[in-house]
């Protein structure tokens, strides 16, 4: 994501040229990263974040599961005591068809 720095009057900046594709002028433009990006660009960078994105696909299939065979995509009642006893009642439905499998 870019944020845009209002330090100089125009983004967009005119960078000499060599006459390669025949145009006057080319324009740059600057990215400028905030600390909440830097920081998720660190965490990104680390062994552990990809070890763990790399495991990941597992937990997705189980998930897509459960909201697309055992309706957990949608709340059947309403308040989170209802939406609670929904998600351990999909869980238990699908923990109990692993085991009888």
């Amino acid at each position: 994501m870019t944020c845009r720095s209002n330090i100089f009057s125009a983004w967009h900046r005119k960078a000499p040229l060599s006459n390669k594709d025949g145009a006057a002028s080319k324009t740059y433009s600057v990215t400028i990263t905030s600390n909440e990006h830097s920081g998720q660009k660190a965490l990104q960078d680390t062994k552990y974040f990809k070890t763990k994105s790399k495991e990941r696909y597992k937990n997705e299939g189980k998930n897509s599961e459960l909201k697309h065979r055992h309706g957990y995509d949608v709340a059947t009642s309403s308040g989170l005591l209802g939406m609670e006893m929904q998600g351990g009642m999909a869980i238990f439905a699908v923990n109990l068809k692993r085991l009888l499998s």
